[in-house]
C-alpha cells in the first residue's frame, strides 16, 4: 500500500494570492491530530502526529478499520455522537481513545467524516462559570442603547471571559475595508481602535472561510505545520478543511501576524444577513489555547452582536429616521392646488431637502426647472439626466460617489452623491449631497498589503498609521433616505400625472369658454349689424331724403342742423365699426407675453387722458403696480377703456374719484378654477349698478342704460374682458347702486415668480 501527504505546495505569486487554497493545505496545527474516515470506517486520512499521542504511527494506522485501532466502543461513541446534529456544534465529544481523555471536534468533508481530538483540558474553565459570565454580560447588554456601544462591551466581555491581550471588535465597509469599532486591551499595549485595514489584508477565500466555519484557532503563532497523509489509489486525492478547526494557516497570513508581534489568535465570524458583517478578532502575545466551553463562551459573544446589528443600528439612526418620516408626513400633508405652480412651492418646501438630508434638490418637469438649496446649474442638471438616460437607468438611481459612474461629469459638478427618481412624461427628482473631504487612518499603507522581494511574497511588515485623504464622495446615503425620497418621488409622480389631467381639463375649459365667447360675439355682432349700424344709417337716409324734398324752401340754418345730425349719425357709426374692429383683432394667445411694467402702463395712459380727466375734474390716486407677464399696448388700451367707463358713469352729484391699488408681492388668488399671482383694482365713485350685472357688464354691445343717457357702443368693458382673456387672465366687477364700482383685474403668476405659502 502506498502512502503519500496531501501538502499543497503550490506556488503562491501576485497574481494568485487572492486565490491561494487555504481551504486544502494539506497539513494542521500541532495542538491535535486528525483523521479522515470513510462511510465505510477505514482510515482513509492521517496527520503525522498522532505518533506524538499513541503508541502508532500514520503509516500504521492508515488504511485499517476505526474499530481495529481504537476498539468497536470508541467508534459506537462516536456513531451515537454523529447522530445526535443539535450537540455536535455546540459541544465536542469527549471520549478516551486508548487510555487517554480527548475533545473530539466531527464534520463530514465530501464523503469522508473528519475527526479532530485535541487532549482534554486538564484545568479547563467548568461550563457554570463561563454561564456566569455569560448571564452577567446580558444584564449589562440590556443597558446599552446604541452599536458602538454594545460593541465596546462585546470587545471587554470577550477578553474577560478567554483572557486574551487584545480583542478587536473589526467591522467591514461595502468593499471589505476593515474598521476597528471596538477594543479591549492590555492598558501597555498601543490601542488600535479606529484604524482601517485594506480588504486585502483578508482576502475573498479566507472571507469565504469565515462565512462556513464560524471560529478559528491559531494556539502558537510558531507552530510548524503537521503534513496530513492518505493512502495513495487516486490521482489528485484531498481533503478540504473548509469547516477544520486545527487546519493549519496561509504563510502569508502567518507572517503578517508575526509582522505585528501576536502570539496566538482567536477569530469569531459576525455574520448578518448571510454577509461576513465583521469579525471578533482576540490577539494574544504568547502562545495560548482555550477550552471548549470558553470557545463557545467567546462565539455566543459574537452571536449577541449579530442578533442585535439591526436592532442597535436602527437605535442609532431612530432620531434621524424620525425626522426624515415627520418631514415626509408634513411635505405629503400640504394642500396644494392642481397645477404647474405648485410645483414652486414644493421645491422651496425645507421638508423636501430634510426627506433625504440633501444639501440641495432639483425637480424638472418639462421645460421647467425648479431647485432649491445646493444644485447645479440648469445645464448640469440635464447633463447628468442624460448621462443617468445613457446607463439605462429608467426609474431609480442613488450613489455617493457620482465619480465612479459619471467621471466627466463629476470633473465639473460640485456635488458627489445624487440620488435620482423618474417621475415619468420627462419628469425627473434629483437630491445633491457634496463632496466630504475626510480622513482615514490605516494600519499601514493599503497600497502595500503585499510585496515581493527575492525570497517570494510577504505582507506589509510596518504598520506605523498611514493617513489618507479621501475626496470625490459624499456622507452615504442611509436606507431610510433612500426610502423616504422612493415614497415622495411615488407622491409627486402621482402629482405631477393630477397637474396634466388638470391642464388637460383647463384647456378644454378654456377652449369651449372661447368657442361659446365666439358664438355670443357672432350672435352680437349680427345684431350689432342688423340694428345698430342700421339706426344711424336710416337717420342719415331720413335727414338726406327730407332735406332733398324741401331743396326749394329750406333754410341756410336747417340745411346746417341736417347736416350736423348727419355727421354725428356717421360718427357714432365710425366709432362702433372702429369697436368692432379693435375687438375683433384681440385674439386669444399668450405666445406674445413678456414683461410689462404696470406703473409706466398708467402714467402714459392718465398722460392720454390728460384733457378728459380735466375737464370732469376728477381725483386718480395710485399705489405702486406689480410688473406681469403681459401684452403692452393692450394694458394702455385695458386702462384707457376702465378709466373711461369709470368717468362716463361718475355720479353727478361728486367730484369723481378713481383709487387704484394692487397686490405687491406675488400671492396665489383661487378664482373660478383657476390660480393668478397679482391683482389689481380700480375702485370709483361713480353710480354703481345692481350685483345681479356683475357679469353682464362684460358681454359685448351689453348696456345698462339708454343710448340717450351714456353714449357709447357698449364695447368697452367686453373689450377688458377679451384682452384679459388674452393674457391668460381675468377680470370681474362689483357694484353698489349710487356708491361706485370696483374693478378687479387678475394676472397670472410669471414662471420666475416665487410663491408665497397658502
Amino acid at each position: 500500500m502506498k502512502i503519500r501527504d496531501i501538502v499543497n505546495r503550490d506556488i503562491v505569486n501576485l497574481t494568485n494570492c487572492e486565490h491561494e487554497p487555504i481551504h486544502i493545505p494539506g497539513q494542521i496545527q500541532p495542538h491535535g491530530f486528525l483523521l479522515g474516515i470513510t462511510l465505510q470506517w477505514k482510515i482513509d486520512f492521517c496527520s503525522e502526529n498522532v505518533s506524538d499521542y499513541f503508541a502508532i504511527s500514520h503509516t500504521q494506522m492508515l488504511g485499517k478499520d476505526f474499530a481495529e485501532v481504537f476498539g468497536a466502543g470508541a467508534q459506537d461513541e462516536i456513531l451515537a455522537y454523529t447522530n445526535g446534529d443539535e450537540f455536535r456544534d455546540a459541544f465536542p465529544l469527549e471520549i478516551e481513545l486508548l487510555g487517554k481523555l480527548f475533545q473530539i471536534n466531527i464534520h463530514k468533508s465530501n464523503d469522508i467524516y473528519v475527526l479532530e481530538a485535541e487532549l482534554l483540558f486538564a484545568d479547563r474553565e467548568k461550563l457554570a462559570d463561563a454561564y456566569k459570565q455569560t448571564i452577567q454580560f446580558v444584564s449589562q447588554m440590556n443597558k446599552t442603547k446604541s452599536l458602538k456601544d454594545l460593541c465596546a462591551l462585546v470587545a471587554q466581555g470577550t477578553r474577560e471571559i478567554t483572557g486574551y491581550d487584545r480583542v478587536m471588535i473589526y467591522r467591514f465597509d461595502e468593499q471589505y475595508n476593515g474598521e476597528v469599532f471596538a477594543e479591549d486591551c492590555r492598558e501597555d499595549l498601543e490601542p488600535f481602535l479606529g484604524l482601517h485595514y485594506p480588504h486585502t489584508d483578508i482576502p475573498a477565500q479566507a472571507r469565504e472561510l469565515y462565512i462556513r466555519n464560524q471560529l478559528r484557532l491559531i494556539v502558537d503563532i510558531d507552530y510548524k505545520p503537521v503534513p496530513i497523509y492518505t493512502v495513495d489509489d487516486k490521482e489528485g486525492k484531498n481533503l478540504d478543511l473548509s469547516l477544520s478547526i486545527l487546519r493549519s494557516t496561509s504563510p502569508i497570513h502567518v507572517e503578517y501576524l508575526k509582522n505585528i508581534g501576536v502570539g496566538a489568535t482567536l477569530t469569531i465570524s459576525l455574520i448578518h444577513r448571510d454577509r461576513l458583517w465583521g469579525l471578533i478578532a482576540c490577539h494574544h502575545y504568547s502562545e495560548k489555547n482555550i477550552s471548549p466551553e470558553i470557545r463557545l463562551a467567546a462565539k455566543l459573544q459574537g452571536q449577541f452582536i449579530t442578533s442585535q446589528i439591526d436592532i442597535r443600528q436602527s437605535n442609532d439612526e431612530y432620531g434621524n429616521a424620525q425626522h426624515t418620516v415627520l418631514a415626509l408626513e408634513q411635505l405629503t400633508s400640504l394642500d396644494l392646488p392642481i397645477v404647474k405652480e405648485s410645483l414652486e412651492k414644493i421645491s422651496t418646501a425645507p421638508q423636501l431637502l430634510e426627506i433625504a438630508n440633501a444639501s440641495g434638490v432639483s425637480i424638472v418637469s418639462g421645460n421647467k426647472i425648479y431647485k432649491n438649496g445646493l444644485t447645479p446649474t440648469d445645464d448640469q442638471i440635464l447633463s447628468l439626466i442624460e448621462e443617468i438616460h445613457n446607463k439605462k437607468i429608467t426609474e431609480i438611481f442613488s450613489t455617493n460617489k457620482i465619480s465612479d459612474h459619471f467621471p466627466e461629469l463629476a470633473e465639473k459638478v460640485d456635488f458627489a452623491g445624487i440620488i435620482y427618481h423618474a417621475l415619468g412624461n420627462n419628469g425627473h427628482i434629483l437630491w445633491y449631497r457634496p463632496e466630504t473631504i475626510s480622513e482615514i487612518s490605516w494600519g499601514g499603507d493599503p497600497e502595500k498589503s503585499i510585496i515581493i522581494d527575492n525570497n517570494g511574497l510577504h505582507p506589509r511588515n510596518s504598520f506605523n498609521i498611514w493617513k489618507q485623504i479621501v475626496k470625490n464622495q459624499s456622507n452615504p446615503w442611509k436606507q431610510y433616505e433612500i426610502n423616504a425620497a422612493a415614497q415622495y418621488a411615488h407622491t409627486l409622480h402621482n402629482q405631477l400625472i393630477l397637474i396634466m389631467l388638470s391642464e388637460e381639463e383647463e384647456k378644454y375649459r378654456n377652449q369651449s369658454e372661447i368657442l361659446r365667447e365666439a358664438n355670443s360675439e357672432l350672435e352680437n355682432i349680427n345684431w350689432i349689424s342688423t340694428h345698430d349700424l342700421q339706426e344711424p344709417l336710416r337717420k342719415i337716409q331720413l335727414i338726406t331724403s327730407k332735406t332733398l324734398s324741401e331743396l326749394d324752401g329750406i333754410t341756410t340754418e336747417s340745411i346746417s342742423n341736417s347736416l350736423e345730425r348727419v355727421s354725428k349719425s356717421a360718427s357714432r357709426m365710425s366709432v362702433l365699426l372702429e369697436d368692432i374692429l379693435k375687438y375683433t383683432r384681440i385674439k386669444n394667445t399668450r405666445d406674445t407675453l413678456q414683461k410689462v411694467n404696470l406703473d409706466e402702463i398708467l402714467e402714459a395712459t392718465i398722460k392720454e387722458m390728460n384733457e378728459t380727466i380735466a375737464e370732469s375734474n376728477a381725483v386718480i390716486e395710485s399705489e405702486k403696480l406689480p410688473e406681469v407677464h403681459a401684452i403692452q399696448f393692450l394694458m394702455r388700451q385695458l386702462f384707457a377703456n376702465i378709466l373711461q367707463n369709470s368717468l362716463k358713469y361718475a355720479s353727478s352729484d361728486r367730484i369723481p374719484k378713481i383709487k387704484i391699488t394692487a397686490s405687491q408681492e406675488p400671492v396665489m388668488i383661487h378664482h373660478l378654477y383657476k390660480v393668478y399671482c397679482y391683482w389689481i383694482r380700480f375702485s370709483d365713485n361713480g353710480i354703481g349698478f345692481e350685483p345681479q350685472y356683475a357679469e353682464s357688464i362684460f358681454k359685448i354691445f351689453t348696456r345698462l342704460h339708454r343710448q340717450e343717457q351714456y353714449t357709447g357702443s357698449g364695447i368697452g368693458l367686453a373689450l377688458c374682458k377679451k384682452i384679459m382673456q388674452t393674457v391668460g387672465g381675468d377680470i370681474h366687477a362689483e357694484g353698489k347702486p349710487g356708491e361706485g364700482v370696483d374693478i378687479v383685474i387678475y394676472f397670472p403668476c410669471d414662471p420666475e415668480d416665487t410663491l408665497l405659502p397658502l
